[in-house]
């Protein structure tokens, strides 16, 4: 935080700075625009006077010719305001990038505080939850990491190809970082400019882009991953490294070790870095297929035609199918409003009904919205009429009517002919038709009529849909409210249009 604190004061020190240097650059150009002005005043003085002792003739004009103004020459003071000018964006893109650090920083903390909540909630019984499962709570503490850890991924390729007739050698490496479910936050792929490398010290570089990543996400706990033998001898120090250039590397590799609370280096086969290789791959790919403007040094920018802005080509995304491209933010928001709608994202462009494909769409999603997106294609599959959730709080797994019965029918549990299954992912039994944990020993009629009111979580929903006007669909059960148009309503599950806004995800029950 200390670090946080004393990067934000230079920012507003160096932003006060060029506050400073743009006012004195104002009164430096007011002051050169007055000697140019005099020094051109003078000049044309000049030569009227000496034109006033040349003999007249009748094609001569009395009035001397007007100076040309070289406006192609720019004045050393708006040469010095447009560096100004192109460093204050870098600061601003600077802060952004860190706001968005910072960002992801929480969002990875909250998921480790979610993570840890979750495996203290799994060990409490069901009569203890029964019992106080409402008033259990854990707030989101600043270190909540525990014996939590990440897993690094890291390669580095050194490939020889043959790029325009000539023989070259290509490196470039690839990271993954992944929390310890293997679902990825961070990846990265680019190429290593200098030449002259050898694999070891390519996958030296990538580990220590790597670390330098994990460092900069605030994973005080990681596990490395390395197929590269002879690397993991030199990191666990059980080879000492021959070579300056590799000697070098590995103490890099040391000083970032000592910077984590957790650090565990481990030698896997090659078929489990098989990510990681694809993204070093594709970075050398790149090199050989680079356009002959950026092979030059020159930057390609493309207009986003949704917000505007002149974007590097690097950063537009192109759909598959129609071709159309936009910017990988507006492509990110426009995804993220698609969800939140419940509707199935398609591309942005008008009256363009081209899909969007979830992997496609990866390299700009965060890992929540990524998560989002892969659950609602998962509820898509399951037709409407077909949805069953399991009714313990603690588990609510969606499922398919067909897959409870094809488990039924192979079981031998007596109840199963009065409404018994099992729930797919917690594995207990509940009632298929009075949706509820099973009633041993009951019928559903002695049941309900042992509980005729609905459970708690049910009235609540009732009540607040009914203080808000929202109404349900008698098809789908979901609640729906009048956004605008007319009161009829047309439900998207069943034809793919809707006059309505979705605000209320599935409920289980009809009311």
């Amino acid at each position: 935080m200390a670090t946080t604190r004393a990067d934000a004061d230079a920012g507003d020190d160096l932003y006060s700075v060029l506050a400073l240097q743009r006012v004195e650059l104002t009164a430096a150009d007011s002051v050169e625009s007055d000697l140019d002005f005099a020094f051109r005043l003078q000049l044309q003085e000049a030569i009227s006077a000496s034109l006033a002792h040349v003999p007249s003739s009748p094609s001569t004009s009395s009035a001397p010719p007007p100076l040309p103004h070289d406006a192609a020459s720019p004045t050393f003071a708006s040469l010095q305001s447009e560096e100004l000018m192109k460093l204050d964006r870098e600061l601003a893109d600077s802060r952004q990038a860190k706001l968005e650090t910072q960002k992801a920083r929480e969002d990875l903390q909250r998921a480790i505080h979610d993570h840890n909540f979750a495996k203290e909630l799994a060990e409490i019984s069901d009569d203890e939850w029964e019992e106080s499962g409402d008033n259990i709570e854990k707030p989101l503490c600043a270190r909540d990491s525990g014996d939590y850890f990440f897993k690094v991924y890291s390669k580095g390729l050194v490939i020889e190809e043959l790029v325009n007739g000539e023989r070259v050698s290509l490196s470039a490496i690839g990271v993954g970082i992944c929390d310890q479910m293997d679902n990825l936050i961070f990846e990265l792929k680019k190429p290593l400019i200098k030449s002259g490398l050898n694999k070891s010290a390519a996958e030296t570089k990538a580990l220590i882009e790597g670390l330098n990543a994990a460092l900069s996400m605030e994973l005080d706990r990681v596990r490395v991953f390395i197929d590269c033998f002879p690397l993991f001898q030199f990191v666990t120090g059980r080879w000492p490294a021959k070579q300056r250039k590799i000697s070098v590397l590995v103490d890099q590799v040391s000083l970032l070790e000592k910077r984590f609370s957790y650090f565990k280096p481990r030698h896997v086969a090659r078929n489990d870095m098989k990510y990681v290789y694809e993204l070093a791959r594709a970075a050398i790919n790149s090199q050989m297929t680079v356009p002959a403007e950026i092979s030059r040094g020159k930057t390609i920018n493309e207009t986003c035609v949704i917000c505007l802005e002149d974007t590097d080509v690097g950063h537009m995304f192109s759909i598959d199918g129609c071709l159309h491209r936009y910017c990988f933010l507006c492509m990110k928001k426009h995804i993220e409003e698609k969800l939140r709608q419940g509707m199935e994202p398609t591309c942005p462009h008008e009256g363009c009904k081209s899909k969007l494909e979830v992997e496609s769409c990866r390299i700009f999603l965060t890992l929540k919205l990524f998560e989002i997106w892969n659950q609602r294609m998962k509820e898509a599959l399951i037709p409407v009429t077909e949805k069953v959730y399991c009714p313990y709080p603690k588990c609510s797994a969606l499922m398919s009517k067909s897959e409870i019965e094809r488990d039924a029918s192979s079981s031998s549990f007596v109840g199963r002919r009065l409404g018994a299954r099992k729930c797919t992912k917690c594995h207990r039994r509940f009632c298929i038709d009075c949706k509820v944990p099973w009633h041993n020993n009951m019928t559903c009629i002695y049941y309900k009529r042992l509980n005729p009111n609905p459970p708690t979580e049910d009235v609540k929903l009732k009540s607040l849909a009914s203080s808000n006007l929202w109404r349900q669909c008698v098809k789908c059960n979901h609640l729906i409210e009048l956004a605008e148009g007319c009161f009829h309503m047309t439900c998207r599950y069943f034809i793919h249009h809707s006059e309505l806004i979705i605000l209320v995800g599935m409920f289980r029950n009809n009311f």
